[in-house]
């Protein structure tokens, strides 16, 4: 019963390690997180309209593989979600303020967005 158990766990840790090696980013992917966590703010502050906003996101992901793109996607949500830390939900200056500041900052240089009106 003991050997059972031990192949249990051992089967379990192999594939949380494959799990952890897949959200593992390269260079490539790092930047293309960046890229699309500047989309994700234009489209939060209303830049984008949903057709602007697929466009853009399919522009970045359309190297990757999907297993590749969902992992950006997550770590593009994870920057996204660090970017509003501390920002109290119902104070939408602070965060309008802090996600136009994020898109002027040298972040989202490389990322062109489409016209918008302020």
């Amino acid at each position: 019963m003991q050997s059972i158990a031990k192949v249990i766990v051992a089967f379990l840790l192999a594939a949380a390690s494959l799990q952890a090696s897949a959200l593992a980013l390269g260079p490539d992917e790092f930047v293309a997180a960046r890229q699309l966590t500047c989309v994700l703010a234009q489209d939060s502050l209303g830049y984008l309209s949903a057709d602007d906003f697929s466009d853009l996101t399919e522009e970045v992901l359309a190297d990757y593989e999907q297993a590749d793109g969902d992992v950006i996607y997550a770590k593009a949500l994870g920057y996204f979600d660090g970017l509003m830390f501390g920002l109290p939900e119902s104070d939408s200056s602070q965060i309008q303020a802090r996600l136009r500041s994020f898109l002027e900052s040298q972040a989202c240089t490389r990322v062109v967005g489409v016209s918008y009106t302020l």
